[in-house]
């Protein structure tokens, strides 16, 4: 992708150069533009180490402004209010305001990441509402200590790549399928409390359903999560729910399938819980011992209350041959009517839960075998393939 980045005159410019490298490190092509009032905060040689490329500091006769209008995204990070204010009237009187309008004239996608105090927030939010009704979009700042600030990096990217594949989908120049979907992604282990202290749950971290988020998002996806106890952050941007137990997870689910497409069930969700749950913390200094009842499984319930939806269910074995795996996976299908279950030995090692990487098995009709790599590979490979089954 080929990202102009435009750097004006906020503190948080410095921040700029962190997201520039970002850019950089996963594939894509920044070329920076920066304002006057920019380069006071940071010198111009930081974004050009950042981006392995000249900064645009004026308009020469290489006509700047038309010359990176039709990239895939025009971002700017961080906006100042007077940067947003003057590309809401359509002011044009430096290199980036020139490079907004040239870009909006051809119906470029441009992102803006707001960067301020509060009050001078709110004065331009009218502004922002304005830019927002013309189809501009703005990553929400994170507000703290009277300060509208520059949100996470991950944020800033997931929105921008987001923006830049349903625009494409837009114009008909990607075969993308899964924007506008809405997609319902459970992720993390259930908790099932014994008393107000202590409860029994499992090592799921979230990781790969974290990462399968991400795809879905940044393809351009209707998102949300069911989110269980996990050991990832979550970026903001996302839709979340909450479900700690597995009657929360149960319940939620049932409420939501109905309304999407797609559900791919990561959760790793308790099969058992305890038959009672204490309201008082149990002494330490008493013998123990519990009695479990078995859990109804989520994933059977799916296709009765929403037949259409693309289910795809996950199944994670220990220390099993492939063929067991492969069966247990086709036992899933035959129960739960899932249409691709992803398989996968958390015994192996780099497999086990936590980790950050995965060899799995894709399973429906066909086998298709993923190789050892990292759970982000991995999750774009299983869209891949939800992309093509659905």
């Amino acid at each position: 992708m080929d990202i102009i980045l435009c750097v004006t005159g906020s503190v948080a410019a410095t921040e700029s150069i962190k997201l520039a490298r970002e850019f950089k490190r996963q594939g894509h092509n920044v070329k920076c533009f920066m304002t006057e009032e920019a380069t006071k905060i940071i010198h111009p040689n930081a974004m050009e180490f950042a981006t392995r490329d000249d900064v645009v500091l004026e308009l020469t006769g290489d006509i700047e402004h038309v010359k990176y209008a039709q990239a895939d995204l025009i971002l700017v990070a961080p906006a100042t209010a007077n940067t947003i204010s003057k590309f809401a009237y359509k002011i044009a009187d430096n290199a980036v305001s020139t490079l907004l309008i040239t870009a909006y004239g051809h119906n470029t996608p441009i992102v803006f990441v707001p960067s301020m105090h509060d009050s001078m927030y709110d004065a331009v939010y009218e502004n922002i509402l304005k830019l927002e009704s013309e189809g501009i979009k703005f990553v929400n700042p994170r507000m703290d200590e009277g300060k509208a600030k520059f949100p996470a990096v991950e944020d800033i990217i997931l929105e921008s790549l987001r923006t830049i594949n349903l625009n494409r989908a837009k114009m008909d120049l990607d075969k993308n399928n899964i924007a506008g979907k809405k997609v319902l992604i459970s992720l993390g282990g259930t908790y099932e409390a014994i008393d107000p202290i202590r409860g029994i749950t499992n090592r799921s971290s979230g990781k790969m359903g974290l990462e399968l988020a991400k795809q879905a998002y940044i393809r351009g996806a209707d998102l949300t999560l069911l989110v269980a106890h996990v050991t990832v952050n979550i970026p903001k941007v996302f839709n979340i729910i909450y479900a700690e137990s597995t009657e929360i997870m149960n319940n939620k689910t049932k409420e939501l399938v109905s309304d999407f497409d797609i559900f791919i069930a990561t959760a790793a969700v308790s099969d058992f819980a305890p038959i009672k749950e204490e309201s008082f913390k149990i002494s330490s200094d008493i013998n123990l011992s519990l009695d479990f009842k078995p859990l109804n499984k989520i994933i059977k319930q799916i296709k009765d209350i929403n037949p259409n939806i693309f289910l795809v269910g996950f199944k994670a074995e220990y220390n099993i041959s492939e063929d067991k795996m492969i069966e247990c996976a086709h036992n899933q299908i035959e129960s739960a009517g899932t249409d691709l279950v992803v398989a996968n030995d958390v015994g192996r090692a780099g497999c086990e839960f936590g980790s950050d990487t995965n060899e799995v098995i894709l399973v429906n009709e066909n086998i298709l075998k993923l190789a050892f790599s990292s759970k982000k590979e991995l999750s774009g490979l299983i869209f891949d393939e939800i992309s093509r089954l659905i």
